[in-house]
């Protein structure tokens, strides 16, 4: 199924990332999220396993947080869950009811999930990777983000490959679906158009086993200028493609409806070396999945 034109083609090698309306039907939508609901209603989640997320270099590094954590680290064949910070209390219980304590769940839907991987593996993903010339993509990770009212966490800059890093670059896509309306005021993406092409200047890798914390940084993230960042407002059922090193963010959700996501990366393996470094790496019960099969 051929879902891009030439010029949608061009736009995304130029830019680094393409808005896509109307990719997801608002049924689809709807059922992803209503599904989401059930996960979250069954949720039983560990005392000791409810840690916070954050893109911040710090608070990564912190033995409470996403990076230097062992639930995270561990997450990727398995469907896991993030919270959102202050959101419990100082013995781990909830303070908010828990369907808005949720900053996301990860990162094997796609594996786990018969819906989402139904949308992960659509004729439409496969039409889309064929006509950027994908030769053998396969499934790295996925998850759902809820980016809650008045508590969605911002996301600071960042690139994709800072964390899905490969030998060579320019392997790495996001596909970002919007399961509502993404809006300037609930938390929508900001991109610096043609960023992709400056190389990355942070990674995060895995330590030394035995060594903590389990992830660590090298180099840093460059200073970026507020000006360059254009927003993406998309509508419900609208897919973002998202190149692995074009710089992107989102603020934080200050008003009064939720921003909900269901985002996946794919990677050409094709003649790609995976980093052994890297925080995600598939496992014996999971592989990484041929888009193609």
């Amino acid at each position: 199924m051929d879902v891009l034109t030439d010029s949608d083609v061009q736009r995304y090698q130029d830019d680094g990332y393409l808005i896509l309306e109307g990719f997801l039907t608002e049924a689809e939508c709807d059922a992803l999220r209503a599904r989401m609901k059930d996960i979250v209603e069954q949720m039983d989640v560990p005392p000791h396993c409810r840690i916070q997320f954050s893109t911040n270099q710090e608070e990564q590094l912190k033995s409470q947080m996403q990076g230097s954590a062992d639930y995270f680290i561990t997450s990727g064949d398995k469907i896991r869950f993030f919270f959102e910070k202050g959101v419990f209390d100082d013995k781990g219980e909830f303070i908010v009811p828990k369907e808005r304590s949720l900053n996301k769940v990860g990162h094997a839907l796609h594996a786990y999930e018969p819906l989402y991987k139904r949308i992960t593996h659509s004729e439409k993903v496969k039409g889309l990777a064929k006509k950027l010339g994908l030769q053998s993509p396969v499934i790295l990770q996925s998850m759902y983000i809820f980016k809650q009212p008045g508590i969605g966490g911002e996301v600071t800059p960042h690139q994709d490959a800072t964390f899905l890093y490969t030998e060579p670059l320019g392997r790495v896509m996001g596909l970002w679906i919007a399961l509502e309306d993404a809006t300037l005021e609930n938390g929508c993406l900001w991109f610096i158009p043609g960023s992709h092409s400056n190389g990355i200047s942070r990674r995060m890798v895995r330590t030394p086993k035995g060594t903590f914390p389990l992830t660590d940084f090298v180099g840093c993230e460059q200073e970026y200028d507020d000006k360059l960042f254009v927003p993406t407002p998309i509508k419900k059922g609208g897919l973002v493609l998202i190149h692995g090193e074009v710089v992107h963010r989102s603020a934080q959700n200050s008003s009064s409806d939720s921003r909900h996501v269901y985002t996946f990366h794919m990677m050409d393996s094709h003649e790609t070396r995976w980093s052994p470094e890297n925080w995600l790496q598939p496992t014996e019960e999971l592989p990484f999945t041929p888009l193609y099969t």
